[in-house]
């Protein structure tokens, strides 16, 4: 608070800081720090305007009239003039930093609630006050305090930051502004909102339902609960909760807004006793007063009882007679019986008929025409199941003609006839009567032309009369939500409400007004949000809007959050909002690649300065914050580890995080893979990638007999490999080339040679018959004896033999009997087929003859030829014949001259 206070001196060096002071003071409170409504209030506690004997005290008067004659005093005086002149800026800057620390400490912002709560003597003092507000009631009550639960919430909701809002401005309610509480919801209000709430709300009201603007008195509603208070009860003056104090101060040891004396309300329901608190907001609790009184059914003696709840049962049968005056109250000790369950016998109102009903319901009707004589002795009763005596006859009374002229007196037997004269009854139209004779039933509609006038007065038009005229323009006037147009089809001008949603967001930025369109504001959400700690089991209650600027309340629960680090459990500390503070505990993590742990703090969650990229200027922001959050691995392990190097040649000590062998830089001297040599490299690790040298010399070792090569492999242990090379050279029959491993051929006996030697397949040299000799590829000469088969056949092709081509010179098949029988029948089937041939051409050419000399008897030119023609045809035919017959006789003596006389003349005919 001094420094507050010295910043205050400081900007009010000058005397024209005072007037400053006061033009903000004099701002309405949603005016004050540029903040429109639906914006904090908290200048309104913050700058107080200034008493006035502070304005008009001397010093201050006295320093500006200084001021003023500096010019025309003398150098003492004037110097006077400029010290009296600090020294009235010195007391006014000094009263200004007063009122303005007083004013802090009283105060119940959210930041002081906010410093308060965490400070134990807040914690302490709000304990006693809640005390003494509840220690009158309690004392009535030998300590019970279960009907202080809904006051008891009103009152922490004033201590707790951020809990009570105005739902008009959406601001804090400070224990320094005046307030107004309405008495349906108890919600808080500043003096101020509420104000301008009620007369905003007459406004619009009389703007809407006023042909007389402002001259009825019209009720305003409570922005949350909508009770309805007349204009007289619009607050013009902050007066406490139980209405006896104007003005209460802020006293720090009461609750705010109280004046402290004892409430005195009439307790609901009324019970003629009044409340026992302290003056304090939200509902009375329940009467806690001891009572005498009896059960419902007062047959039981009085018995003591809380006032609040003083209605009791003895649980005796009642026994009060029922409604019904037959049966009594069965059920236990109450206040009002109940109708008469039972069943009964009832009849109806006339009489006629008995039904079973219940007894609550003994009047009913049979719904049967009643049918008794009328006193005119004529008709009938006509009325449904009454009581009481028949109507009199409708028709004996005075009756006249249908149009209502003419008066007469008939018996009720006789129908009134018409008069005769004009109808002249008045239409539907109520323009027109009816120009028809007198006449019974109603009368026509009136179908007279008329120019009628449109609902909207814009167009005129001959129609029917009993026709209404409506035209097509729609209106074009905005509805009473001044947001909407009518577009109603000829409107009057009395444009229906705005039947359209409103649709607009409301303060708390999170719902929309479901309220039809209407002018002004809309109304206030009513929703409220809970907001609770960071484990949940402290919540606060909120309007809806205010959960993002309210702080999560203060929790006395231990933290729950798990723990972000690798210990299963945090260092006990209580909930908090935001994140944990980091850990403290050692790590005792095991480091990697050996069996110790980390001695270091627990670094999981190290806030480490973020490599950004160099700005270009101060124009442009970091992407990234200077600080985040990082698991920093842990540091190597540094315990002395003794280790031996590669060769084992020492052994040296060694950190354990750089344990591993060394090499100390002499030779290495392990034997090489040959077994003769040893290594001559520096001390080296000895791996798969990473081995001794090997041995560049040539083997020298002597080589198997009969083998001509030289050992492939370097120097090397053991004996040398068998010979793998392969050796070419011709097979038996000289044709193949074979390629043999040395080591086979070496190692191989006379017989093996032999068949190393061969290429497995038949040996291509002919024998002296001309086959191919039969043996697989051999050495020497091939054997003459050729057992290839052969076919031998005797001289007429009949008899077929085979044997062995060695033996085929010596033996060969004869023909036998059957073979010459055969050949003689052959041939004289042969001659016997020439003769018939040559009989057939005999005879076809003799009747060709004698039908040519038949052609040539008839004669005529026509006929001649005719004949010509058919004889160059049949010479034709003929050569064919000859060609296809006889040529084949004729062919082979003549050769190819006949053979190209044939063609000729085969070629040359059609």
């Amino acid at each position: 608070f001094l420094r507050l206070a010295a910043d205050v001196a400081a900007a009010a060096a000058s005397a024209d800081s005072v007037r400053v002071w006061e033009a903000v003071a004099m701002e309405p409170a949603w005016r004050q720090q540029g903040r429109g409504r639906g914006r904090s209030q908290d200048a309104q506690g913050e700058r107080p305007r200034p008493q006035p004997q502070e304005r008009d005290r001397p010093g201050v008067s006295a320093g500006r009239g200084a001021k003023m004659k500096t010019n025309a005093v003398p150098e003492p005086a004037k110097e006077e003039s400029v010290q009296s002149k600090f020294e009235a800026i010195r007391r006014s800057n000094q009263a200004a930093a007063k009122r303005l620390v007083d004013s802090h400490v009283s105060s119940s912002s959210s930041d002081e609630d906010n410093n308060e709560d965490d400070n134990e003597d807040g914690d302490r003092q709000r304990g006693k006050i809640l005390e003494s507000t509840f220690t009158s009631y309690t004392s009535q009550t030998d300590g019970d305090s279960s009907g202080l639960l809904r006051t008891g919430q009103y009152l922490s909701d004033l201590f707790q930051s951020g809990a009570l809002t105005c739902l008009i401005c959406i601001a804090s309610v400070k224990r320094t502004q005046p307030v107004w509480s309405c008495s349906g919801c108890f919600s808080l209000f500043h003096l101020p909102c509420i104000q301008k709430w009620a007369r905003d709300s007459v406004f619009l009201i009389s703007s809407v339902t006023d042909e007389d603007f402002g001259q009825k008195q019209h009720p305003w509603p409570c922005p949350k609960c909508r009770t309805e208070y007349p204009p007289s009860a619009t607050p013009n003056r902050y007066m406490c909760y139980c209405g006896k104090l104007q003005d209460p101060p802020a006293d720090p040891w009461l609750v705010p807004h109280s004046c402290g004396s004892v409430c005195q309300k009439e307790l609901r329901p009324r019970c003629g006793h009044t409340c026992l608190l302290l003056c304090h907001p939200g509902p009375c609790p329940p009467c806690p007063k001891m009572v005498s009184v009896s059960c419902m059914c007062g047959k039981a003696k009085p018995l003591p009882r809380r006032c609040s709840n003083k209605s009791w049962s003895c649980q005796q049968r009642c026994g009060k007679l029922l409604a019904c005056k037959q049966h009594a109250c069965s059920q236990p000790c109450h206040t009002d019986c109940s109708p008469c369950p039972r069943v009964s016998l009832q009849g109806c109102v006339c009489g006629r008929q008995t039904a079973e009903r219940p007894c609550a319901s003994p009047r009913w009707n049979c719904q049967q025409v009643c049918g008794a004589l009328l006193s005119c002795g004529n008709h009938t009763c006509e009325e449904v199941c009454h009581d009481g005596g028949c109507p009199p006859c409708p028709r004996s009374v005075s009756r006249s003609c249908p149009c209502g002229k003419t008066k007469s007196s008939l018996p009720c037997t006789e129908e009134v006839p018409p008069c005769g004269d004009t109808c002249e009854r008045r239409l539907s139209c109520l323009k027109h009567t009816c120009s028809m004779r007198c006449h019974r039933g109603s009368c026509e509609t009136c179908r007279q032309e008329v120019e009628k006038e449109c609902r909207c007065g814009k167009y005129r038009k001959q129609m029917a009369c009993h026709k209404e005229y409506l035209c097509d323009s729609k209106c074009p006037k905005t509805r009473t939500c001044q947001r909407h147009q009518c577009r109603r089809k000829c409107c009057p001008g009395n444009c229906p409400p705005c039947d359209q949603t409103c649709g607009r967001t409301l303060g708390c930025r999170n719902h929309k007004c479901p309220s039809v369109c209407h002018q002004g504001s809309c109304y206030p959400c009513p929703e409220t949000v809970q907001v609770r700690c960071t484990c949940g089991s402290t919540v606060l209650v909120v309007p809806c809007g205010r959960e993002r600027s309210t702080k999560p309340p203060r929790c006395k629960e231990p933290c729950r959050t798990p723990s972000s680090c690798h210990h299963p459990i945090r260092e006990p500390h209580r909930c908090h909002p935001g994140p944990c503070p980091p850990c403290r505990q050692l790590c005792f993590l095991p480091l990697p690649g050996c069996e110790h742990t980390c001695p270091q703090p627990c670094h999981d969650l190290v806030l480490v300065r973020s490599q950004q990229v160099q700005l270009a200027g101060p124009w442009e922001q970091p992407s990234e914050p200077a600080f985040v959050k990082k698991a920093l691995p842990c540091p190597p392990c540094r315990v002395p580890i003794p280790t031996s190097c590669f060769g084992e040649h020492e052994v040296s000590p060694v950190p354990c995080h750089r344990q591993g062998r060394f090499s100390c830089k002499q030779a290495c001297g392990r034997p090489l893979a040959c077994g003769n040599h040893s290594c001559s490299r520096e001390c080296h690790l000895v791996t798969d990638g990473n081995k001794c040298q090997l041995c560049e010399d040539g083997c020298c070792k002597p080589r198997p007999p009969g083998c001509p090569h030289q050992c492939p492999r370097p120097c090397h242990p053991g004996d040398c490999p068998p010979c793998s090379q392969m050796i070419r050279q011709r097979c038996h029959c000289r044709i193949s080339s074979l390629y043999v491993e040395c080591r086979k051929l070496t190692s191989a006996d006379e017989q093996t040679k032999v068949q190393l030697s061969s290429c497995h397949n038949q040996c291509p040299k002919e024998l002296s018959c001309g086959h191919r000799c039969k043996q697989v590829c051999h050495p020497g000469v091939c054997e003459e004896k050729c057992q290839q088969k052969v076919k031998l056949r005797c001289p007429c092709k009949r008899i077929k033999k085979e044997v062995a081509c060695s033996l085929s010179a010596q033996t060969g098949p004869r023909c036998d009997d059957v073979c010459r029988d055969q050949q003689r029948k052959v041939s004289q089937m042969k001659e016997a087929e020439q003769r018939a041939a040559l009989e057939e051409e005999q005879k076809k050419l003799q009747e060709e003859l004698e039908a040519f000399e038949k052609r040539q008897q008839r004669g005529g030119r026509r006929a001649k030829r005719r004949g010509r023609r058919e004889e160059a045809e049949d010479e034709q035919e003929r050569a064919r014949r000859w060609w296809r017959r006889g040529a084949v006789f004729v062919l082979v003596p003549l050769g190819g001259a006949l053979l190209s006389a044939a063609a000729y003349y085969l070629l040359s005919t059609p």
